[in-house]
């Protein structure tokens, strides 16, 4: 559903781009169950007359932060901005009793958040009792590290409007990986890109030029019989770019690492796009029942982009007859994932440009959805009559039992997890897995669409709580997962959440006894099997 949402965004963009050049537009998103995206349904706010005060200075020198933005967040209240004053002072107020975590971003430094010590650190929630005011939520914030940089093409020029994106490398399940810190650039008609407000530390640089206005077009727009964008043809490029890291490789253990200090800029990144020899990939979706696939989303997904998290390379839409065709498609090994999506969009008639943007999920006769993958090797060579065959998957009934009595907080949902990251259970992203389930009154759940190897994990517990356990007919699945294949039912799944978790405390001092104040425990298993496990309750 995230991945669903994502894509939703990229042809919602285009959409407002063109109603909104002499109108300014309302745009409502909906599912066929009549889901709003914006916020969280059926989710009922708190207030009350706690407050928090606080002051957000600079990291070194003291001095305040003028006009940095605090946001708050909780269970129970809407997700508020303050913005610092003259002197660095935020407040809120009417707070009910509660859980709060608030974070701080200006321009040029880190965003942090309360309670942070070091980068990437989790930060401390704010435990607010009813009527409780806490004047003291101070926000130091320091001052963020710089990478620049050029792009160029093969022939040395300029690169304009290439998405470039900030990694580090990071343990994920045992394995290290490049993986994004979220800090993003586009470069100017110059080829120049500047990454700002990093924390200190070691960073890879990598570089994507792709056209996301017409991507979005080829998967909006209508198709005609042969599966390509009714209207003018128009000749695709054989060869393109491939994402790229610096100093000029598509290798990620080619990358060279660029290091820098608190505040410290790193110039002169540059490095030039690896050409490649592009190819067109064309085909047929078919459902379960033998017949063409109207509207499917196909998707090329490939793990090489970022180390083994999955990298999207665009997508189109298939006709009326089930045909479908990719272009420019760089080589590498794919999985061409499929979902039906149809994206409908309607004016209120009254010439505001009001639109309403709808997406039905189905299957065939307007059943239970289907989806497809197909893992794809390509060289560069197009490659022609391509057929993808969707099916409804399998799925699951279960019972969620809490120990230590129900918790109250927010919706709980089971979420199947891909137990295999890197190989078969890379499933799609929208299917597979799906969006899960919302547990029912009775604790009871049900999960469709279901396919390879998933784990069962509980999203919306309150943090005392963990998954205790997951079994099948009393067989113990909570590490394993469970296989799911074609269509099976599988049913009597016992999942038990606990609020009774084991504590380790004790100190940390130095050779003479000195304690230390500043430090992290990080506890683990001596078996180094389980480092590995997706959603890992071993670390």
């Amino acid at each position: 559903m995230h991945t669903l949402r994502i894509r939703l965004a990229v042809l919602l963009a285009v959409v407002a781009c063109v109603a909104t050049a002499r109108t300014q537009e309302r745009i409502q998103i909906q599912t066929v169950n009549g889901e709003v995206f914006q916020g969280m349904p059926n989710r009922q706010f708190k207030t009350g007359t706690g407050r928090i005060r606080g002051r957000v200075t600079s990291a070194e020198s003291g001095t305040p932060v003028r006009r940095a933005q605090v946001r708050i967040s909780g269970t129970d209240v809407a997700s508020k901005i303050a913005m610092t004053d003259s002197q660095g002072r935020f407040e809120f107020g009417d707070l009910p009793a509660g859980r709060f975590n608030l974070s701080a971003t200006k321009s040029g430094y880190v965003t942090v958040q309360y309670g942070q010590t070091r980068p990437y650190e989790s930060g401390r929630a704010i435990e607010l009792a009813d009527k409780q005011a806490l004047d003291k939520a101070d926000i130091s914030m320091p001052r963020g590290s710089v990478i620049t940089g050029r792009i160029v093409d093969e022939f040395g020029e300029a690169v304009a409007e290439a998405n470039v994106t900030a990694m580090r490398q990071q343990w994920l399940n045992g394995r290290r990986r490049l993986t994004p810190t979220g800090r993003n650039a586009q470069t100017n008609d110059l080829g120049q890109f500047r990454l700002y407000g990093l924390p200190p530390g070691d960073y890879y640089v990598s570089a994507t030029l792709r056209n996301m206005d017409v991507m979005a077009m080829d998967m909006m727009g209508p198709m005609s019989p042969g599966g390509a964008a009714a209207g003018p043809s128009a000749s695709a490029p054989s060869s393109g770019y491939a994402p790229t890291y610096f100093p000029g490789t598509v290798s990620a253990t080619e990358a060279q690492r660029i290091s820098v200090a608190a505040g410290q800029e790193a110039q002169g990144t540059d490095f030039a796009l690896m050409a490649v020899r592009m190819a067109r990939i064309s085909g047929l979706v078919i459902n379960s029942e033998g017949r063409p696939v109207e509207g499917a989303m196909v998707t090329p997904v490939s793990g090489r982009g970022i180390e083994g998290i999955p990298f999207f390379a665009g997508g189109t839409r298939t006709n009326r007859e089930g045909a479908f065709t990719l272009n420019s498609v760089a080589p590498g090994d794919y999985i061409l994932q499929v979902r039906s999506v149809t994206v409908m969009t309607s004016s209120d008639g009254s010439g505001g440009a009001s639109y309403t943007v709808t997406t039905r999920v189905s299957g065939p006769a307007g059943g239970d959805a289907e989806f497809g993958a197909l893992p794809l090797s390509v060289t560069g060579e197009d490659l022609a009559n391509v057929v993808i065959t969707t099916t409804k998957g399998a799925s699951a009934t279960g019972r969620v039992t809490f120990e230590g009595g129900q918790p109250s907080g927010p919706t709980i949902r089971v979420m199947p997890v891909a137990a295999d990251l890197d190989g078969g259970g890379m499933g799609p992203p929208l299917a597979g897995g799906g969006p899960g389930s919302t547990l029912k009154q009775d604790g009871t759940f049900e999960l469709k669409g279901l396919t390879g190897n998933r784990l069962l994990r509980l999203i919306g517990l309150p943090p005392s709580w963990s998954v205790k356990s997951v079994q099948v007919n009393g067989t113990d699945v909570t590490d394993s997962g469970i296989e799911f294949k074609g269509t099976d039912a599988v049913s009597g799944i016992e999942i038990v959440a606990t609020s009774k978790s084991t504590q380790i405390s004790g100190t940390v001092a130095q050779s003479d006894g000195t304690p230390i104040k500043d430090y992290t425990v990080v506890v683990f298993s001596d078996d180094p099997q389980k480092w590995a496990v997706p959603a890992t309750r071993w670390v």
